[in-house]
């Protein structure tokens, strides 16, 4: 289902999690659940992963992290500003050590004139504070989606 790459830098964070006993939370849009699925195809997820919300409309965002209508209306939901509140919204609702959020525009519709498909914003909150990068992958829609799972197991990897 996913790529040995990809398969390989997860169990290695998997596996650092569990020694250290850290907890992970997702919100997800754009990857609609490939990271909560990833992390949940090793045994014993159950005691590093605490939720996965796939929070691909407005309304989910607002209804189940708690990110503002107004933030939306202002900055539209692939933004820094909509990931910041994705990932405050995920960490507020969980004990996670690493709660992280994925916005974006996967492709091949959905793109404006000043958001182009490929467009990814990766929030992630830890005890060492928050952190959202910005990219702009190439690909069709499954190599978007896969390289943005990708990316946000690196973030992992670099707080842990």
């Amino acid at each position: 289902m996913f790529p040995i790459k990809i398969k390989k830098k997860a169990e290695k964070v998997f596996k650092l999690c569990l020694k250290k006993n850290f907890k992970l939370s997702f919100a997800e849009s754009c990857t609609g659940g490939l990271l909560s699925s990833l992390i949940t195809s090793f045994p014993n997820s159950s005691k590093i992963f605490i939720s996965g919300f796939i929070t691909y409309s407005d309304l989910s965002k607002q209804k189940m992290i708690g990110v503002k209508s107004k933030t939306l209306k202002k900055y539209g939901a692939v933004s820094k500003e909509v990931a910041v509140e994705m990932v405050n919204g995920i960490w507020n609702k969980n004990k996670a050590n690493i709660a992280l959020s994925i916005t974006g525009i996967a492709g091949p519709t959905g793109q404006k004139k000043n958001k182009k498909v490929g467009l990814v914003y990766i929030g992630i909150k830890s005890k060492k504070g928050i952190q959202i990068n910005e990219f702009d992958f190439k690909g069709n829609r499954e190599k978007i989606r896969l390289v943005s799972v990708e990316k946000a197991i690196d973030m992992i990897s670099s707080v842990i």
